[in-house]
């Protein structure tokens, strides 16, 4: 399992902060988010990020997040849908190997709109893999559907795509309807991708993302998560991500740095 850190952690910051400033925290491992990767491409060119990812010794982890493409409809599909092409040319560019897709079901459904969101998931996977890209689809705990593990898991193999896995967020998963006994859904080939974060003295049904802090400083049920992982032979990347906007004022480096640390003694790869 190799340590990462998404750019929502800083999110203050400019794109070439986050990469020195991680670097110089000892992160290695990086998931973009794409808005702030598309407002630094206004003045700058592909290669820029390339050169600063090559100095810094910098892979890149995923990007996300990608919404609207499973249930919107007409002009919104259209527009959802050319967004996502563009993010696949940049993500094959920058030899991303993973996009993050949302399913953004907010609302009443039905049989229908079941429907139209596998057909629209595999669509997504089948436009990823001739860019050489994955797609992880993220659950969302406050979701009217897709909001479980147990769901999301049989979703991605209706949709029966080697291209299409899950995307393991521990906060939605801590928060919402999912239970400890749903990791047994998880397997080598399904999961993609996990993103990780800590949530202290707040109960489940009120908790946000602005709650988010480090792994190991509250009171989510980390290890037995991370030992299935261990268990089912997980060898990808595990994602800081904390889009609270205290850590926003920090400098990408402290972000990195105690993130880092923090990260690895959750996972037993280092002590505090």
């Amino acid at each position: 399992m190799v340590p990462a850190v998404s750019q929502v952690c800083s999110l203050g910051h400019s794109l070439e902060d986050d990469l020195n400033g991680y670097a110089d925290g000892a992160a290695r491992c990086v998931e973009l988010w794409l808005t702030k990767l598309e407002e630094y491409l206004k003045t700058h060119a592909i290669n820029d990020v390339l050169d600063v990812a090559a100095r810094r010794e910098i892979k890149f982890a995923a990007a996300a997040f990608q919404g609207g493409l499973l249930t919107s409809q007409g002009e919104a599909r259209r527009a959802a849908w050319d967004q996502f092409e563009q993010r696949l040319d940049l993500c094959a560019q920058l030899h991303v190997p993973l996009i993050i897709v949302t399913a953004d079901f907010h609302g009443p459904f039905h049989d229908a709109d079941i429907a139209r969101a596998q057909v629209s998931l595999k669509q997504a996977g089948q436009a990823a893999v001739g860019r050489g890209v994955k797609v992880a689809l993220e659950f969302n705990a406050k979701d009217t559907f897709l909001n479980n593990l147990e769901t999301a898991a049989s979703f991605v193999q209706s949709v029966a795509d080697p291209g299409v896995g899950l995307c393991l967020d521990v906060f939605h998963f801590s928060v919402g309807p999912s239970k400890l006994a749903d990791l047994g859904y998880l397997t080598r080939d399904n999961l993609f991708h996990v993103q990780v974060s800590d949530v202290a003295d707040r109960p489940r049904e009120l908790a946000s993302d602005s709650d988010r802090i480090f792994p190991g400083d509250g009171d989510f049920h980390l290890q037995p998560i991370f030992q299935r992982l261990r268990d089912i032979g997980y060898e990808g990347c595990i994602s800081l991500e904390l889009p609270n906007p205290m850590f926003w004022q920090s400098p990408p480096h402290q972000v990195g740095e105690i993130g880092m640390t923090a990260l690895r003694v959750a996972l037993g790869q280092s002590q505090r």
